[in-house]
């Protein structure tokens, strides 16, 4: 990428056209400079026209100066937006857009945002600004901007945190970020357009686990683990990794916390677990371990780091030793299980133990 910025350029895509700043914008775009734009810019209030004047001319000097790039958006001859570049490095530039009163609603600010994303990743030896990789920040509650970001094509990629009154407003938490780089596919390609949606669909954390019981005992007794990392005892299991079949992921658990190799069996429960206690809510799956000797136990290794003891528990003690959605989800997962010579019901679904 050459360090000295190129000539500041003017881009359209037949509807909307990206331009640099003219003194007949400064009225207009003042004009249209309302609350919404002040609130997501942390401005308290308007600027005056001169001091709009001023903010203007800054970035129209900001091109050449520091290869800062502010362009008006424009459709039929009038300026209805901005869009701004900055570089954050060598090979990043980050966005920033926002519409005046009256040009929301059209899809203009996605069109531009298009542009400006193209042109900025395309090389310097082509007109462009030979970045390799386009960012932007969005606070998580600016809805239309996180669309704008997603529709022009820069994928979901996580959450940034920011220490109250550092962020470019003074109540701002966290923003998400978003991104395109050069070497993603064009999203008229099938995959990249998967690969966008996936980047921002909702995610839910799995948990699976395992239902072991006594056979001896004519009331089950199950198989609990007594944790590191909290007070409540639970069934053994735990997260389910990306990619992996919650069916693999509770056999390698088990074997992993308790060193017993044990095949699961059917699914016996769906538990939903809403947020609790600084968790993301979650689904617990929890398939069935088969009834075994209670000589079992004398097998299990315990993995030191997250697994006290296991035990197994008659119902008392399973009240008494897990949290109470616990106390639900294993008593759940038990009436699933079939009596006699009749076929075994199909697996339920609960919230938070309760059917």
């Amino acid at each position: 990428m050459s360090t000295d910025p190129l000539p500041q350029p003017t881009l359209t895509d037949g509807t909307v056209t990206l331009r640099p700043w003219r003194d007949s914008d400064v009225r207009p775009t003042w004009e249209g400079h309302d609350e919404q734009v002040r609130h997501w810019y942390g401005e308290r209030e308007r600027p005056s026209l001169e001091q709009w004047r001023e903010i203007v001319d800054t970035w129209r000097r900001e091109h050449a100066e520091a290869g800062r790039t502010s362009f008006v958006i424009d459709v039929d001859g009038e300026p209805v937006g901005t869009v701004e570049l900055r570089p954050v490095d060598e090979h990043t530039g980050e966005l920033s857009y926002w519409l005046y009163a009256g040009g929301r609603g059209h899809g203009w600010a996605t069109r531009a945002v298009r542009s400006a994303t193209d042109w900025a990743l395309t090389g310097a030896d082509q007109g462009g600004r030979g970045f390799t990789r386009v960012q932007a920040r969005v606070e998580p509650g600016n809805e239309s901007s996180l669309r704008v970001a997603t529709r022009s094509g820069l994928r979901r990629e996580g959450v940034q945190r920011v220490a109250p009154g550092t962020g470019d407003r003074a109540e701002a938490e966290e923003y998400v970020v978003l991104a395109r780089l050069a070497s993603d596919p064009p999203l008229s390609e099938p995959g990249a357009f998967r690969s966008l949606l996936n980047s921002f669909l909702p995610r839910k954390r799995a948990i699976a686990q395992m239902l072991i019981r006594d056979e001896a005992t004519p009331v089950p007794r199950v198989l609990l683990c007594q944790l590191t990392y909290k007070q409540d005892w639970d069934l053994p299991g735990g997260v389910v990794e990306v990619g992996e079949s919650p069916q693999v992921a509770v056999g390698r658990e088990v074997e992993e916390e308790l060193a017993l190799t044990l095949a699961p069996g059917r699914l016996l429960l769906t538990d939903w677990l809403p947020p609790w206690g600084g968790w993301d809510d979650a689904l617990c799956l929890v398939f069935d371990g088969g009834a075994h000797p209670a000589s079992i136990t004398e097998r299990i290794v315990h993995q030191a780091r997250e697994i006290r003891t296991a035990e197994f528990c008659t119902a008392e003690q399973v009240a008494e030793r897990c949290a109470d959605f616990t106390a639900r989800r294993v008593a759940a997962a038990l009436a699933t299980l079939g009596t006699g010579d009749g076929p075994a019901p199909g697996a339920s679904y609960a919230e938070s133990g309760r059917a």
